[in-house]
């Protein structure tokens, strides 16, 4: 593996995956440039001091533009040149086109942020890379993404997370159970709770995501990433009481069968009911990598320097109102 510092683009980078992987990638000395709408303000992330947090800031350029408009992005980014490139927020095969035919050809590395979503439903679990794939998932993009990167022969690698957690998530996974537990409400939990879930802390995707740098292993390959072990729903909710300082004994659980109720437009849990965890064994065996977090100090980690301090300055806004119907039914 080659250890020289590379020049790095970065679309996206103002939002959680995004911001952790800037960080991860300038402190080993790359020089990572951004490219996105400039509407969005770096954020300082956990641990991180404000002198080494406006260092990041003032060493990183930033090109503003929009990646969906196609002449937009060919106009602001064709004369540049890159080693690596990070698309974090692809989501169809239409996002990322027009910036791989850019660079194809040009550039060492293309990586991929797609998702562990494009698996099909299995009987056999863990899902491991080769496991079948399902084209008619709300992550189809993805898959097509994979696909025409494939096709066009650029060397590229595409990430597949299971559920990313950690401080900054904008999606209320955590969220979820962490504000019921410290209201002392019923965590409300569809079909049986033993549905086993794959999570992954998104310092951990980070690091992962930053080790491909120089790995010629790693082109054209896929990899699962999520945290070692796996957990039930129940698990989960008693992992966030536990993180939160309640004893497991004392959250409460209520499951349900959705069939039974009308939510209408609500989500009403934030994880798919059924099993949905991966094999790592491929990222630790090809990227030199393993997570250093566990499930519960991931959580410890998310509770006290996001929703805490979010709770607490009253930032914090809950709708408790499909739990309600399930209490009340």
């Amino acid at each position: 593996m080659s250890s020289d510092k590379k020049k790095v683009l970065l679309i996206g980078g103002t939002r959680f995956s995004g911001l952790y992987l800037w960080k991860e990638l300038f402190q080993r000395g790359h020089e990572v440039v951004l490219f996105n709408r400039g509407k969005t303000a770096a954020k300082r992330l956990p641990r991180e001091s404000e002198e080494d947090f406006n260092k990041r800031v003032a060493n990183t350029r930033v090109i503003k533009g929009n990646r969906q408009d196609a002449e937009d992005l060919k106009a602001k980014l064709s004369g540049e040149s890159f080693d690596v490139i990070y698309d974090m927020n692809g989501r169809e095969a239409t996002d990322t086109a027009p910036l791989a035919d850019i660079f194809n050809g040009k550039v060492e590395h293309f990586v991929y942020m797609s998702s562990a979503g494009v698996y099909k439903k299995s009987l056999i679990m863990p899902h491991v890379e080769g496991d079948a794939e399902d084209v008619k998932s709300r992550h189809k993009g993805k898959l097509e993404t994979e696909a025409y990167l494939k096709q066009i022969g650029i060397p590229y690698t595409a990430i597949r997370p299971t559920y990313i957690y950690g401080p900054l998530n904008y999606n209320p996974l955590e969220e979820y159970f962490f504000a019921r537990v410290t209201e002392n409400r019923p965590v409300v939990i569809p079909g049986h709770g033993q549905h086993l879930t794959g999570l992954g802390h998104v310092e951990d995707l980070a690091i992962a995501m930053a080790q491909i740098i120089g790995r010629d292993v790693a082109k054209g390959k896929v990899y699962n990433i999520q945290d070692e072990q796996s957990v039930t729903f129940e698990g989960l909710a008693k992992l966030c009481g536990q993180a939160a300082g309640i004893s497991p004994s004392d959250v409460k659980v209520k499951l349900y069968n959705k069939n039974n109720f009308d939510f209408g437009e609500k989500k009403a849990f934030p994880l798919r009911e059924q099993h949905f965890f991966c094999s790592i064994s491929e990222a630790i065996k090809d990227l030199d990598w393993k997570p250093k977090y566990n499930l519960l100090d991931g959580l410890k980690d998310s509770y006290e320097n996001d929703f805490k301090l979010k709770k607490a300055s009253g930032k914090l806004s809950v709708d408790f109102s499909t739990d309600d119907i399930v209490l009340n039914g």
